[in-house]
C-alpha cells in the first residue's frame, strides 16, 4: 500500500504541473471503488480551477474554487501526470478516471485493485468524517515525544501497534514503523506502556528522520506502486529489516526475525532490539 512517503512524493510530482489549471473534463470509466464515485462529481468539477493540492495523512486533496476532492491511492493507486500532447496514449484497463486539463495536460488515475477513494466535499477538511478523527501529522511540530508519552500509558498493545494508529499519528504504515523501531533498539513486540520517555523522544526523532528520507528517496518501492513519473522509489533497496527475515542484521549479523502482530508482519532483530 502506498504510505505517506508514496502520496507525498506524488503529491510534489503532480502539483507543479497541475495547480491554476481549468478542469475541462472529468471522465469516470469504473465509479465501484472503495465507495462509489459520485455521478455527479464529473459536472461539479468541470470548469473549476486547481488552487491547492495538499495531503492529510494518505489522503491527497484537490481545492478547486468552491468544491474539494477526497483522493485516497488504496491498496496499488496511483496517479501519473500526461504532459500535453495531439494524442494520449489508451486508457489501460485499470484507468479508472481522467481528469482533463486546459492545457492539454491530462491526469490519470490508476487503481488495479479499485480500494482507492474519490469523493467530492465542500465543507472544511478538517471536519471531514474520514479527517476528523486523524492524529497529527509526523513531520510537524504537533508531532512530539509527549504525543506518545501521553496516550502510551493507557495501552496495553504492543509498540508497532501504538505508533501505526491514526488516531496517535498519521502515516506510520508497516514500513517505516518497522525501521524506526529498528533504529530505535525497540522491540516491536513491547508493550506501548512499558516504553520509556527517553525511549519515545528516540522514537520521534528516527520516526521522523525515517520518513524525511524515504520523501527524498521517493517513496518505498512497493510491488505495485509507481511515483507520479511512472517510476519505482528507491527506498527498499536501503531498507534495515523489513522484509529481511531469515538475513544477517546488518549491525550485529544476528539473523532478522519474522512474527505476526496485529495481522501485520514485522521483522525485527532479536539481538538489536530486546
Amino acid at each position: 500500500m502506498p504510505e505517506l512517503p508514496e502520496v507525498e512524493t506524488t503529491r510534489a510530482g503532480i502539483a507543479p504541473h497541475i495547480l491554476g489549471r481549468v478542469i475541462t473534463g472529468l471522465t469516470v470509466r469504473n465509479h465501484g471503488l472503495r465507495y462509489k464515485v459520485p455521478t455527479s462529481m464529473a459536472r461539479k468539477a468541470k470548469g473549476q480551477t486547481i488552487q491547492q493540492l495538499t495531503r492529510r495523512s494518505k489522503y491527497l486533496i484537490f481545492e478547486l474554487d468552491d468544491l474539494k476532492l477526497l483522493v485516497h491511492l488504496g491498496m496499488s493507486g496511483s496517479l501519473r501526470y500526461h504532459p500535453p500532447c495531439d494524442q494520449h496514449e489508451p486508457p489501460k484497463k485499470h484507468d479508472h478516471i481522467d481528469v482533463r486539463l486546459n492545457d492539454g495536460g491530462l491526469l490519470r488515475y490508476h487503481d488495479p485493485r479499485r480500494f482507492g477513494l474519490w469523493l467530492p466535499f465542500t465543507e472544511v477538511a478538517a471536519e471531514h468524517r474520514l479527517l476528523a478523527h486523524l492524529g497529527p501529522e509526523p513531520l510537524t511540530r504537533n508531532f512530539s515525544p509527549k504525543i506518545f508519552i501521553e496516550k502510551a500509558k493507557r495501552r496495553s498493545i504492543s509498540v508497532k501497534t501504538f505508533i501505526m494508529d491514526p488516531k496517535v499519528v498519521v502515516g506510520i504504515g508497516n514500513i517505516y514503523a518497522a525501521e524506526a523501531l529498528f533504529m530505535s533498539k525497540i522491540s516491536p513486540l513491547r508493550l506501548a506502556n512499558a516504553v520509556s520517555d527517553d525511549e519515545y523522544k528516540l522514537l520521534v526523532k528516527n520516526i521522523k528522520a525515517v520518513l524525511r528520507k524515504s520523501i527524498a528517496r521517493g517513496g518505498t518501492t512497493l510491488n505495485d506502486f509507481v511515483g507520479s513519473d511512472g517510476k519505482p522509489g528507491y527506498f527498499r533497496q536501503r531498507l534495515l529489516v523489513y522484509g529481511r527475515e531469515g538475513q544477517e542484521c546488518l549491525e550485529c549479523k544476528a539473523e532478522i526475525a519474522h512474527v505476526v502482530i496485529g495481522q501485520r508482519a514485522s521483522c525485527y532483530c532479536p539481538k538489536c532490539q530486546k
